[in-house]
């Protein structure tokens, strides 16, 4: 007979709250349903996005009365001609003959005419919102559309084990969490303006996208420094798009910190103001049809930017500068960072050429985000 001997500690072992999350967002992108608890009733949860038919006809078998809903942001719900009752978003109840398709329509209004005839819609009044507040935010958080098909379980329906499952507390709390970000690596890489370079790659507690660094010269860690906040943008930085100013800032920027051989270029993977590139390029197909860009996010149910710059703040402290020359027309820019502890010693001006393919993008920066062109 062998005796299998426990080790004393691996009943200790545990995921973190963050570590919980990242796993939902797994989840989500994956088409896995989760669960959502709140003040002891079960929700099943899946993104409209990846959602598969399968799940779509277990969540109706395990509704109660068979009635399941999605929830959409508030600004999606204007689009649809739909009451949002609970202020900052809606929850739709879906129709008994109404299938996965039309579900997806219902999020994603790149397809809106290819889906011209959708509603009368009704919305759920009364109860709590919460779930679907949550649901909503690891959509976003996922980089899928911020849509979400939900179904309460009633108490006698056992829940597989197996599917991961967190309180709306829980979610909550992560909304307000503090970022911790780490440096994972670091090399010198020469730089076309400058042979002494270093790029920093640093990598966030829950997981995600990692983010970068990219330190010109040797700047002096007791004075401002020249710094440029930028977020990822795949078609601009690298594809070199007509469509927005992007690329030519980041080469603008990279040239002036070469010039006099200092700076700090901060490289957030926050692809198409923290939507992420599928949504990026939804909006786009939205602005081909007449949109600006900050309605075609509205339409898409985003906010006009859902970026978190206090990265770029945490960054900048972790290489041990406090204070900056921050290059930017967004002044937006500046209050964020000011507010998490960098001191904006002078708001830089970054002029790039005006096209005309990029006009209405930058008139749309201008008039409806403030930027200072």
């Amino acid at each position: 007979m062998v005796t299998v001997l426990k080790h004393p500690g691996v009943a200790q072992l545990g995921l973190t709250t963050g570590q919980r999350i990242a796993r939902v967002h797994a989840d989500l992108r994956m088409g896995a349903p989760i669960v959502i608890r709140e003040s002891g009733t079960a929700h099943l949860v899946a993104a409209v996005e990846t959602a598969v038919p399968d799940v779509i006809s277990q969540f109706r078998a395990v509704a109660r009365d068979g009635i399941i809903h999605v929830a959409v942001t508030a600004r999606r719900a204007r689009t649809l001609a739909a009451r949002a009752y609970d202020g900052d978003l809606a929850r739709l109840i879906v129709p008994a003959e109404a299938d996965t398709g039309w579900i997806r329509s219902i999020a994603d209004p790149s397809r809106d005419l290819e889906t011209p005839m959708k509603g009368p819609f009704m919305s759920l009044r009364g109860g709590s919102p919460a779930v679907a507040r949550a649901a909503i935010r690891q959509c976003k958080q996922s980089r899928l559309l911020p849509a979400a098909v939900i179904s309460p379980v009633p108490e006698h329906v056992p829940i597989p084990a197996e599917l991961t499952s967190l309180s709306c507390e829980l979610l909550c709390h992560d909304e307000n969490r503090t970022l911790r970000l780490h440096e994972v690596a670091r090399g010198n890489v020469p730089l076309k303006v400058s042979p002494r370079s270093r790029v920093h790659v640093f990598r966030p507690s829950d997981g995600g996208e990692e983010h970068y660094a990219i330190e010109i010269g040797d700047p002096d860690r007791d004075a401002p420094v020249l710094t440029r906040l930028h977020s990822a943008c795949f078609t601009g930085d690298l594809l070199g798009s007509l469509k927005c100013d992007c690329g030519h800032q980041l080469r603008a920027a990279l040239g002036e910190m070469g010039e006099p051989g200092a700076g700090v270029l901060l490289y957030l993977n926050q692809e198409g103001r923290g939507i992420g590139l599928a949504n990026k390029l939804r909006a786009y197909t939205l602005q081909d049809q007449g949109y600006d860009t900050v309605d075609a996010n509205h339409r898409l149910g985003f906010e006009d930017d859902e970026r978190d710059f206090r990265l770029g703040a945490e960054m900048l402290q972790l290489l041990g500068f406090g204070s900056v020359r921050l290059m930017t027309n967004n002044p937006a820019k500046v209050d964020f960072m000011r507010r998490n502890g960098i001191a904006v010693e002078e708001r830089v001006p970054l002029v790039v050429e005006r096209t005309r393919l990029n006009a209405d993008y930058l008139d749309t920066k201008a008039r409806r985000s403030g930027h200072l062109l």
